[in-house]
């Protein structure tokens, strides 16, 4: 038992160390490369603990050699911008001038669902009042906003902004929603009427949004950003 906690506090000291080496980001905010020397150095350090028959060198080398090719290809990525595209990728525009790049999306296997989560997640709720966003290396999406939809710094105090719900997924990659649209209190008489003035099918619809007032946004599949 001594042993075991005596092989414990090393290890952990060592990982510790490494970690430290290697920066103080979130999980979320990992690059590839250090996303995936974190997973091999937990997994070295868990067999060394587990069987007490490995030499406990044998668990710590391979941990400090991780962390010294870690150290060594960020330093060569901040004097190269190709081996730093190379090993991390580079930022991906996936909405222009509140355009959706649908081909962007699939290359990334982004999900209109992913979409949506991520563009509520930086308060925004409307496609159309997106300037710009980005698909960061990380996986991150960053979101700019129309400078007409930017918040204000000022508020006037007198004004009484009616409460609205936001605008609910009715149709994604051309599948239908149901029990959405009938949460958000419309029907398949008001779909249809949508389908027929804008002179498309549900199957053609990369995403059709709407909220309670009736209010609604469609994008087709195959528009791009220009």
């Amino acid at each position: 038992m001594t042993i075991v906690l005596i092989r414990s506090l090393i290890l952990y000291l060592v990982v510790s160390f490494s970690i430290r080496l290697m920066g103080k980001r979130q999980l979320g905010e990992l690059q590839p490369s250090e996303l995936v020397v974190t997973i091999l150095i937990s997994n070295i350090a868990t067999l060394a603990l587990e069987d007490i028959e490995i030499p406990l060198l044998h668990g710590v080398l391979p941990i400090l050699a991780l962390v010294c090719y870690e150290v060594m290809a960020s330093w060569i990525s901040l004097k190269s911008v190709r081996f730093r595209r190379w090993i991390s990728g580079s930022p991906k525009i996936i909405i222009q001038n509140g355009i959706v790049d649908q081909e962007m999306l699939k290359t990334l296997r982004f999900s209109v669902d992913d979409l949506m989560t991520a563009l509520r997640m930086s308060g925004v709720f409307f496609i159309e009042e997106v300037q710009f966003a980005v698909v960061e290396t990380n996986g991150s999406v960053s979101v700019y906003q129309k400078s007409a939809y930017q918040p204000s710094e000022k508020q006037d105090m007198n004004a009484v902004q009616p409460c609205c719900d936001p605008p609910q997924t009715i149709v994604a990659d051309g599948k239908l929603r149901e029990k959405t649209l009938s949460e958000i209190g419309l029907d398949r008489q008001w779909l249809e009427t949508v389908l027929h003035r804008e002179k498309i099918s549900i199957k053609d619809i990369f995403l059709l949004t709407a909220d309670k007032s009736s209010q609604y946004q469609l994008i087709p599949k195959g528009v791009t950003a220009s």
